[in-house]
């Protein structure tokens, strides 16, 4: 693993060539949450719940558990990946309304962790 960075606890602003990226649900309704603040600040669309979208990327959290998630993680890594000339800041997704917890969705993320343009909040890397 190289020297990690850690998601900050908040976020209020971004660089030109980062993304915010957020729990959402399928139907894109940004409610509430961090998927608030995507909306409010980062540019997430309403109605849109899956993918990059102004300075956002959506990852839905609010449809079943880990099973139903992790494919649309996987297609967030994918991304992110053939994307380099971004900075990815996973927030704590689906640990807010979705209600699951850190132990819960960290596993979801493990293949995100050597990947240097996605940065995790620390409780997904040392859960």
């Amino acid at each position: 693993m190289y020297n990690r960075e850690y998601t900050p606890e908040r976020i209020s602003e971004l660089k030109p060539n980062e993304i915010f990226v957020f729990g959402s649900n399928l139907a894109g309704s940004h409610g509430g949450g961090a998927a608030r603040l995507a909306y409010d600040r980062f540019g997430a669309v309403w109605g849109q719940g899956v993918g990059l979208q102004g300075q956002s990327y959506a990852i839905p959290t609010m449809h079943g558990g880990g099973d139903a998630i992790k494919p649309y993680v996987d297609e967030f890594i994918e991304f992110a990946k053939a994307h380099p000339e971004y900075k990815f800041f996973v927030t704590k997704v689906g640990c807010g309304i979705a209600g699951f917890t850190t132990r819960e969705m960290a596993p979801l993320f493990q293949d995100a962790i050597d990947v240097e343009n996605i940065i995790l909040p620390k409780e997904f890397v040392l859960a």
